[in-house]
């Protein structure tokens, strides 16, 4: 038999606009907690329902954008500098499990909703606080500004090109996977102390802690990493895109040795996996443009589909460049898909399964409602 949902008790207060926030907000709704969206009043709600496309109609208030991060919620508007509206969010903060905000350092205590007084309220309170730059920064945080104090911009590009925001709000996706983390190491804390606290991030720490092998490329190794288009500073090849004889992109990512030189045979040019030059990964790094220029040339003599397969049956790893579209044809996406007879379909925010948890429709994303 099914077992029970994991937070079907949960209650989950979301003060929290744009992405990072309800996406952690989405996540719980997911999970079967109740996700109560609090909006501003004083502002007609999420930003996010201004942000359309010039294809969506203009009086919609569930556009693309919010429609991204906000299924399963309920939506209460509150004016919070208004104490009747206040005392409305105080009497469900005794009922929360948890709180999620996104205010500037010293937004939350003018409006009387920060930590310590939600806290004194229901003292088993979890409170989920994204920043921009932590408590002792005072600026709001953008994901594309942050995207390029953090080193992201200027690695991503073409090397003769300029640094290139990301085509997704990642910096706000990874702050989003650190408050979900933290939140759930909190609500495991509480089950041993019967306790709530505070679970802070910053999207300039998440997005610090996400650079990686490029951090410690420059931390351990003194090399200072530069953009390079698709290419891998550590592995060739890795990432980069050819074009096959039917003009269409894809992709290797050759991890090791073994994996070369089974590319080498499928592309019918066993010997280069002997040349000293491409012989092990050290090497084609040292002449990655010699060996990509050889790859460029053997795999533009190939059609795509049946050059994969035969990557494929070697276990070769490479995969075809796809469009948003052809993404969605895959049948991995569409079990990530959210639908709703009312509305168009959502993405969901959980993508791990839980054995014995069945996956329960949620309501699409709610309309303003002052």
């Amino acid at each position: 038999m099914p077992s029970e949902p994991v937070f079907k008790d949960l209650l989950v207060l979301e003060l929290a606009s744009v992405l990072a926030g309800p996406s952690v907000g989405q996540f719980f709704a997911e999970l079967r907690a109740r996700v109560i969206k609090v909006e501003n009043a004083a502002t007609k709600g999420d930003v996010t329902r201004t942000w359309k496309l010039k294809t969506e109609d203009a009086t919609t208030d569930v556009p693309a954008y919010f429609s991204a991060v906000n299924w399963g919620k309920t939506s209460l508007a509150l004016d919070l500098t208004q104490q009747q509206d206040l005392e409305q969010l105080y009497t469900l903060v005794a009922q929360a499990d948890i709180v999620i905000a996104s205010y500037k350092p010293g937004d939350a205590e003018k409006l009387k909703v920060d930590y310590a007084t939600l806290q004194g309220i229901n003292p088993r309170l979890i409170y989920g606080h994204i920043t921009g730059y932590g408590t002792d920064d005072a600026r709001a945080g953008y994901d594309a500004v942050v995207q390029a104090e953090s080193g992201f911009m200027y690695l991503n590009g073409q090397a003769d090109g300029p640094p290139t925001k990301m085509p997704v709000a990642l910096m706000d996706v990874l702050t989003a996977h650190q408050l979900k983390e933290g939140l759930l190491v909190a609500l495991l804390q509480r089950e041993r102390t019967g306790k709530g606290q505070l679970v802070q991030v910053s999207l300039l720490a998440a997005a610090v802690s996400a650079l990686a092998n490029q951090a410690t490329n420059y931390l351990v190794a003194g090399h200072h990493p530069q953009r390079m288009g698709s290419d891998h500073p550590n592995i060739v090849p890795y990432g980069s895109v050819y074009t096959s004889k039917d003009q269409k992109p894809l992709v290797l990512a050759i991890g090791d040795d073994r994996q070369f030189r089974r590319l080498c045979e499928v592309l019918g040019a066993p010997a280069l996996a002997d040349n000293p030059k491409f012989s092990s990964n050290y090497n084609r790094v040292q002449h990655r443009e010699e060996i990509n220029q050889q790859l460029r040339q053997l795999i533009a003599l190939q059609n795509r589909e049946p050059l994969l397969l035969a990557l494929y049956r070697q276990q070769v790893p490479a995969g075809a460049v796809n469009t948003v579209a052809e993404v969605f044809e895959l049948p991995q996406a569409q079990s990530m898909l959210l639908h709703s007879a009312s509305a168009k379909p959502g993405v969901r925010q959980v993508a791990f399964r839980l054995a014995g948890q069945e996956t329960v429709p949620l309501v699409p994303p709610p309309g303003y409602n002052n």
